[in-house]
C-alpha cells in the first residue's frame, strides 16, 4: 500500500486487542479522517478478520483509515479469552513488526492505547512522536498515575492486597477493594491480582513519553479529575454515527430495530453487559425471572459465550426465549447506539464499561448498573453517586443479583422523574462538547492542528503554533 502524499498528516493509531478498546479508537480515527488525516489502523491478524467479517454488510472502512495488521503471538489451537498469556506474549511478537511498519510508512506520530504503553518505547525509537488513549474515564486514569502513592500511604500494597476498608476519596469515590486493578482479579488469585499491580507500576514509569492523553469523556462530565491531568485532551463522547459504526467484533442483529419500532415509547429495559461479562446458570436465571417479573418489554443481548456452565446446569435460553415471546426479545448482539437512541428504550442495565458509559449518557438513558470488574465500579459511582442518573443493583448473601431485585429497581428507576431528568441533562451537555464550538470539538482541532505540525516546514511552524493556541 503506498504512503499517502506528504502534504497530509499521517498517523498511526495502536488499540489494545479488544472489542471495547478498537471502537473508541475507530472512532477517533473517523474523526482524524475526517479532517484529513491519514491513519493506519493497526489490529491483530485475529481481530482485523473479526472486524471486516462483522462490517460486510455496512459497507467500506471510512476513507483515509487504512487497516493493517500484525501477528500477536498465539497459535491456531491458543485461546484468545487467555488475557494473561494474550498480554504477556504480545510485545515479543508485535515490537519489531511495528517498529519496521513505522520506519516505513514515515509515521510521525504512534497514538498508543494506554494498554498497550509497551509501544510508546517502540514507536520514539522509530523516531516517531506519540500520544497515549485511555479507555477509561479520566478519574481511573487519574488513579492509575497515583497508584504509587496508594501504596505508599498503606492503603494496599504491592501486592495489591487492600489495607483496610478505606474509601479513595478521589472522583467519583470508590472502595479501596474496587481499585480497578484490585478487582481485575478474585480474592482466590493473589497471583494474578499482584501481576496486575506491577503491570501498572511498570507501565507507568512509560506514560511520560506521552506528549498528550487522549481520553473519550468530555470537561463538563469531569472537570475534577481532568484537572489533574495537565496534558489531558478530552475529546468524548467518541460514538460512532448510528449508521456508520466500525470495530465490532460480532455482527448486529436489525431484527432489535424493528421489534422496538413496535414497542411504546420509554417503555422498554435494554440489557447489555458487553463483549467480555458473563454469568452462570444461577444468576442468568435470577435475571431472566426478574425481567419477566418487572412487567416491561425488554432488549437482551446475550452473546454466544455469555453463560458459562456445561449439561444440566445450563440455562435453557431456547425455552426463555418461548417462555417471554411477546414480552421480550433476546439477541446474539445489538446495534448499542441506534437502540440507546431509540424512543422506545427507558433504561439500561449495564456492566458499566466506559464504552457503555459514555453511550448511555449522550443518549440520554437512565442506567440500572451491574458491574463486574476493572474501571466498571468506579464508573458505577459516577453513574449513581456524582451524576445522579442511575441505581445500583446490589447482591444478596448468594453474591447473586436476585430477581426480586431486577424486579424492584426497574420499578424505582423508571418511576423516578429526577433521574430522567439528570439523564436528560446529561445528554444536552455530551451533544454540546462534540458541536463547534464545544469543548471536545475545540481539542479535535487542537490535536489535527499538532498533527499537522509534523509535515510544516520550520518556516510555517510559528504560524501553525499561534492557529493552534486560537482554536
Amino acid at each position: 500500500m503506498a504512503a499517502a502524499p506528504a502534504t497530509q498528516p499521517r498517523v498511526m493509531v495502536l488499540p489494545f486487542p479488544a472489542q471495547g478498546h478498537v471502537i473508541p479508537l475507530m472512532e477517533l480515527s473517523r474523526k482524524l479522517a475526517g479532517h484529513g488525516v491519514e491513519v493506519d489502523f493497526v489490529n491483530t491478524e485475529f481481530n482485523h478478520d473479526l472486524v471486516m467479517e462483522a462490517m460486510a454488510e455496512k459497507g467500506a472502512i471510512p476513507d483515509g483509515i487504512h487497516m493493517l495488521t500484525v501477528p500477536d503471538g498465539l497459535g491456531p489451537g491458543d485461546d484468545h479469552a487467555d488475557i494473561g498469556k494474550f498480554v504477556k506474549d504480545l510485545p515479543a511478537a508485535m515490537s519489531g513488526r511495528l517498529e519496521e511498519m513505522i520506519r516505513s510508512r514515515k509515521i510521525k506520530w504512534v497514538i498508543v492505547d494506554v494498554s498497550m504503553s509497551w509501544a510508546l518505547q517502540v514507536a520514539t525509537t522509530a523516531g516517531a512522536r506519540v500520544a497515549s488513549f485511555s479507555t477509561y474515564s479520566a478519574a481511573v486514569f487519574a488513579l492509575r498515575m497515583n497508584l504509587p502513592k496508594l501504596i505508599q500511604d498503606g492503603v494496599l500494597d504491592e501486592s495489591g492486597d487492600v489495607k483496610g476498608q478505606e474509601q479513595i476519596k478521589m472522583m467519583p469515590p470508590i472502595d479501596a477493594s474496587e481499585i480497578p486493578w484490585v478487582s481485575l482479579a478474585s480474592t482466590s488469585a493473589p497471583e494474578r491480582r499482584r501481576n496486575n499491580i506491577e503491570n501498572v507500576l511498570k507501565t507507568n514509569l512509560s506514560m511520560p513519553l506521552a506528549e498528550v492523553v487522549i481520553l473519550n469523556t468530555f470537561l463538563e462530565l469531569e472537570p475534577d479529575a481532568l484537572a489533574l491531568l495537565p496534558n489531558a485532551l478530552p475529546l468524548g463522547p467518541l460514538v460512532a454515527p448510528t449508521s456508520r459504526p466500525a470495530g465490532h467484533f460480532l455482527p448486529e442483529d436489525l431484527a432489535s430495530l424493528a421489534w422496538l419500532d413496535a414497542q411504546p415509547a420509554g417503555s422498554v429495559v435494554y440489557v447489555a453487559f458487553g463483549s467480555s461479562g458473563f454469568l452462570d446458570a444461577t444468576q442468568f436465571q435470577e435475571l431472566a425471572d426478574g425481567l419477566a417479573l418487572s412487567g416491561r418489554p425488554f432488549l437482551w443481548v446475550v452473546r454466544p459465550d455469555f453463560t458459562i456452565g456445561a449439561g444440566q446446569d445450563q440455562f435453557d435460553l431456547d425455552a426463555f426465549r418461548r417462555r417471554v415471546e411477546g414480552k421480550g426479545l433476546v439477541v446474539g448482539w445489538a446495534p448499542q447506539q441506534r437502540v440507546l437512541s431509540h424512543p422506545a428504550v427507558a433504561c439500561f442495565m449495564s456492566h458499566c464499561g466506559w464504552n457503555s458509559t459514555v453511550e448511555g449518557v449522550l443518549h440520554g438513558v437512565p442506567f440500572l448498573c451491574w458491574p463486574y470488574f476493572a474501571d466498571q465500579f468506579c464508573n458505577q459511582s459516577y453513574v449513581c453517586n456524582v451524576w445522579g442518573t442511575g441505581a445500583k443493583l446490589r447482591r444478596d448473601e448468594r453474591g447473586v443479583v436476585a430477581k426480586d431485585e431486577v424486579q424492584s429497581k426497574v420499578a424505582w428507576l423508571l418511576g423516578d422523574e429526577g433521574v430522567k431528568a439528570r439523564a436528560v441533562a446529561w445528554k444536552e451537555a455530551a451533544c454540546g462538547s462534540i458541536r463547534e464550538g464545544g469543548s471536545s470539538h475545540g481539542n479535535l482541532l487542537k490535536l489535527v492542528s499538532l498533527l499537522r505540525a509534523s509535515i510544516i516546514a520550520p518556516s510555517q511552524l510559528a504560524t501553525s503554533r499561534s492557529i493552534s493556541d486560537k482554536v
